[in-house]
């Protein structure tokens, strides 16, 4: 597609604090990407920085649904083609509706997971927001 990226080889890591330990990479812009399903049955990405939690609320509205509930690992595994820990912000098994927190915008790249628990992949943002005809918005608490 074109688009500029970096691996970042770690040790296996799954959780966001982890994988900013062992790289020294701010945890602010390693990306949490969390899939979940609408009430209405969409399923949708929620991009936020690893050092923020979720607004599920916001996330609802945003997406124009009753509620969104986050999926188990494995769930999250099907629909995304990655498993937890690995799950880079784009490219997925499944369609998803993308929204990428706002407060990432403030970065010209950010880090996800890159397809395997021993890699993170540097995208730039703005790429990110183009590739998935994702919506920026304020997700987070």
């Amino acid at each position: 597609m074109g688009v500029w990226y970096r691996f970042v080889p770690k040790p296996e890591t799954v959780h966001t604090a982890d994988a900013s330990k062992v790289t020294g990479i701010e945890l602010e812009r390693i990306t949490k990407n969390l899939v979940c399903k609408t009430f209405e049955g969409s399923y949708a990405l929620l991009i936020i920085p690893g050092n923020r939690r979720v607004n599920l609320q916001k996330a609802a509205q945003i997406l124009n649904a009753r509620n969104v509930k986050l999926l188990g690992f494995g769930e999250a595994e099907s629909v995304s083609g990655y498993p937890p820990g690995a799950t880079p912000s784009v490219y997925h098994k499944m369609p998803m509706r993308v929204i990428l927190d706002k407060s990432l915008t403030g970065f010209e790249t950010i880090f996800c997971g890159g397809g395997s628990r021993d890699l993170l992949l540097e995208l730039k943002k703005d790429d990110v927001v183009k590739l998935n005809n994702a919506i920026v918005a304020d997700i987070v608490e």
